[in-house]
């Protein structure tokens, strides 16, 4: 990585998104990067500055993007398809299940915008169901960063598997977890912080409010662990079940809804290898609306403090 980022610093794994597809760009010429029509907020711009003649802005036009997506890459491309989550994961979804999870092309929907952070967007943006629904194709990988510092090892990552895969990546800037030196694989939770009361098991931006939980929570006597669920599909069963059985309850936290998201892909685990107690931290059965990031994680119960309530209640 050329530009150093330090623990504490704050980035949007969108903008990580964008430095890393320009290195990448360098480094693979068999890279093809798509949007649609919103390549200054994807921050793939950077990309088509550099790289014009392996960028296509299609327009507003998503389901033509991925399905010319799928088409570039069955001739041997690697391909990074970004827009909205929103629109990708909603308005596309069809073209992207018969189109790149049937073929298994490889096609990184890599959706940015997701969940309530979104903002002042509103309910028509803020997506809470894209994990759900990738996670539901066959073969696809489903991948969902909590910082500038791992968004760039996983992207990485995923260019280099042949396949499709699903990164969801967000518009405001998060604090970094990780420090450059720490090792993130695909595929593996990680162990961010250890303890033996209960253990919170969290992705994307709520990696941060989980830490941010349980030094509270420390403060109260109660040991909490805290796992960074990185990648949601295939999901890290292991890690599950050792915590489950070393301390007895599990409480997750996504910015998703608790419908179909991590809680339910934690659950489906927990319940067949090693049932404890749980409870999940997420999007309840609602819409959203338009405000300030903050205020809507408050709001609709995304925050660290909403983990913590959530820990004394199952305890």
């Amino acid at each position: 990585m050329a530009e150093k980022i330090a623990k504490g610093d704050k980035m949007a794994t969108r903008q990580a998104y964008g430095k890393v597809l320009v290195e990448l760009g360098a480094e693979n010429p068999n890279l093809v990067v798509m949007d649609a029509d919103l390549s200054k907020s994807t921050m793939t711009a950077d990309f088509g500055k550099a790289y014009p003649d392996r960028f296509f802005n299609m327009g507003i036009a998503e389901q033509n993007l991925y399905g010319t997506a799928c088409g570039l890459a069955l001739s041997g491309k690697t391909v990074c398809a970004s827009t909205f989550a929103m629109f990708a994961a909603g308005r596309a979804f069809e073209i992207i299940r018969n189109s790149i999870g049937y073929t298994h092309a490889n096609v990184k929907v890599c959706a940015t915008h997701a969940g309530i952070t979104v903002g002042e967007d509103g309910a028509s943006h803020q997506t809470f169901e894209d994990i759900a629904l990738m996670r539901t194709i066959p073969g696809m990988t489903v991948v969902n960063p909590s910082d500038g510092v791992s968004a760039m090892k996983l992207l990485r990552q995923v260019v280099a598997f042949d396949g499709p895969a699903y990164v969801r990546l967000g518009r405001a800037a998060v604090p970094v977890c990780y420090d450059e030196a720490d090792e993130i694989v695909l595929g593996k939770g990680n162990q961010l912080r250890d303890g033996k009361d209960v253990t919170i098991i969290a992705t994307g931006i709520m990696v941060n409010e989980a830490l941010m939980a349980a030094e509270q929570l420390a403060a109260e006597g109660i040991d909490a662990r805290v796992i960074d669920m990185h990648t949601i599909k295939p999901l890290d069963e292991d890690i599950i079940v050792k915590a489950a059985s070393e301390t007895g309850a599990i409480v997750t936290a996504e910015e998703h809804s608790v419908i179909g998201g991590l809680g339910s892909a934690v659950a489906e685990v927990v319940v067949k290898k090693c049932p404890v107690k749980m409870a999940m931290v997420g999007q309840q059965d609602t819409f959203g609306e338009s405000g300030k990031p903050d205020e809507l994680k408050k709001k609709y119960g995304m925050t660290a403090d909403d983990i913590v309530k959530a820990v004394k209640e199952l305890r």
